[in-house]
């Protein structure tokens, strides 16, 4: 297995018999060290490193990280063929010893590391990272816009000034609308972009479609759109956590609380009123409306490489749609689970915050380990709703009753795309306890879900908020929880990245190393097939 020169288990890499895809982890975390939060480097290996050929995901830390990757593998650079090896001037001609010309410089190439056999143009590890994020990186792919995703690079703007092309910003439309409203925006940051007043234009925005646009491509490549030479991508929505929004200012009356007093009342009230003992006054005041809670969008990624029609999958933050106001992840896993079915996806990189220590009310739109494996449980009832459909080779093509009640191409008057957010029935955090049973996002009163239990209730592991294993009534007398029906692991092969872990910075074992433990223990329950790696900073992942 290879591992940029560090021995695989150390280095946590990850590499695949034939790669269709090299991703380079330039930040691992989530937080709060702002040196280690996410950031990815993604290109095609059909293609050479040459212009436009490497996909940045997220850019939380950019290019000091890269500057660290060069600083760490330069010293083992070599030296290649060129037509001039010697480091004097030569002179034009022996009879006029007085005339030179310019040296050429040996062609030097990168031998170790995540940038192995790329053709260095300068000296040092700064002025190589310049060059490779100026003309190596042609787009950034935002998840969402929250600073551990977005703020390496909105600093690195300022390195763009002698650049020949813009930037890209390739996002759904509400992580671009804030962007421009909150970053380039003349106060937090000079608006660089091409949009709005004042613009400078060294970035240009490019807003995707929820679920990929049909009107681009054809067969497997249709809904998406090419975002570097050699890899294209597809986008949906996922919901990471809720966020308070407040509306304009409203009349607060007092009736709807009994002492005649709100928490959102303004500080700009008189204190001479107020003191007058009049609740009359009070209630005259203007108050601003109570927050209203709404699901905070993030995104999920298909990456596409044009040359082999592989794919992976990369999540920005998101948390499981049994706690979320919006469940929508179960559409990504949907699309995915066609993807495993045909060969197709090779890996998924997710985050998992926490540990599972972290109570289902503390999550903050995070996952943790026993969230992480319901919501791959998920995805592999739809892996073998899919093998039951297909039937076995040479058997006639019946159709079994979905447990997740996605929809088949053949379905005659059905849609092919995953059924909408708002067919799907929301569950608040508080009707949602750690024992509680994680659903599907099965339209409501669906036959699917009433198969749902008989078909996955021996599948999935559902977790306590200790992270203790709570067995279901389905247990053998020894308490293993029963294997799933078939002999068959549904996601066998299948690489899961586990990316965004927040450190807890505390004396005791590493966060990762935990997180990694307590996720085997869960694939020994429910016996999925799929590996887990954590990623680490400066590897690559070869998928």
């Amino acid at each position: 297995m290879k591992a940029d020169g560090r021995s695989s288990a150390a280095a946590g890499a990850v590499h695949s018999a034939s790669p269709a895809f090299q991703i380079i982890v330039l930040g691992a975390g989530g937080g709060p060290n702002e040196d280690n939060v996410t950031g990815l480097l993604v290109r095609s290996t059909a293609r050479q490193w040459t212009r436009d050929s490497v996909l940045a995901v997220d850019a939380g830390v950019h290019l000091a990280a890269i500057i660290k990757v060069f600083e760490e593998h330069l010293p083992q650079a070599s030296i290649g063929k060129s037509a001039t090896t010697s480091s004097t001037a030569t002179p034009v001609n022996g009879d006029n010893p007085s005339a030179y010309v310019e040296p050429v410089r040996p062609k030097v190439y990168m031998n170790t590391g995540p940038f192995a056999n790329l053709e260095l143009p300068h000296e040092t590890a700064k002025a190589n990272a310049t060059y490779v994020f100026r003309n190596l990186i042609s787009t950034y792919l935002i998840t969402h816009p929250h600073l551990d995703h977005v703020a390496g690079f909105a600093i690195n703007t300022a390195a763009l000034q002698q650049t020949l092309r813009r930037k890209r910003v390739a996002a759904l439309p509400s992580t671009i609308e804030a962007i421009k409203e909150h970053v380039f925006n003349g106060i937090i940051w000079p608006n660089l972009s091409d949009e709005g007043d004042g613009a400078v234009g060294f970035v240009s925005y490019d807003r995707l479609v929820d679920g990929g646009n049909v009107a681009l491509g054809d067969g497997e490549g249709r809904g998406y759109i090419e975002v570097c030479d050699g890899l294209a991508v597809k986008g949906w929505s996922v919901s990471h956590g809720e966020c308070m929004r407040h509306s304009q200012h409203g009349s607060y009356s007092s009736e709807s609380n009994d002492a005649g007093y709100s928490p959102y009342y303004s500080r700009r009230s008189s204190r001479k009123d107020m003191s007058s003992g009049s609740i009359d006054s009070a209630r005259s005041q203007s108050f601003p409306q109570a927050p209203e809670k709404k699901a905070y969008d993030s995104a999920a990624y298909f990456l596409r490489d044009e040359h082999t029609g592989k794919e992976v999958l990369i999540f920005g933050d998101v948390e499981p749609d049994s706690v979320s106001l919006s469940p929508r992840t179960a559409r990504v896993w949907q699309d995915a689970a066609g993807k495993i079915s045909a060969g197709l996806l090779t890996g998924v990189l997710i985050e998992c915050s926490y540990d599972n220590s972290q109570s289902d009310s503390m999550l903050f739109g995070h996952l943790t380990p026993r969230h992480l494996i319901a919501e791959l449980c998920t995805l592999a009832g739809m892996v073998r709703d899919l093998a039951a459909y297909d039937g076995k080779p040479g058997s006639p093509r019946k159709r079994k009753r979905p447990s997740n009640g996605h929809k088949f191409p053949s379905d005659e008057g059905h849609s092919r795309r995953p059924p909408s957010r708002h067919h799907v029935r929301p569950r608040t955090r508080s009707s949602v306890s750690p024992s509680t049973p994680i659903p599907h996002a099965t339209p409501q009163n669906s036959p699917s879900a009433m198969a749902l239990e008989s078909e996955e209730s021996e599948l999935r592991a559902i977790v306590e908020e200790d992270g203790g294993i709570h067995k279901t009534s389905r247990t053998r007398s020894h308490g293993a929880v029963n294997k799933p029906s078939t002999t068959t692991r549904p996601l066998e092969g299948l690489q899961v990245i586990i990316i965004h872990i927040k450190d807890p910075l505390r004396d005791g074992p590493d966060i990762g190393e935990t997180i990694l433990e307590q996720l085997k223990e869960h694939e020994a329950e429910v016996q999925l097939g799929c590996t887990f790696t954590i990623s680490q900073c400066g590897t690559s992942l070869w998928l």
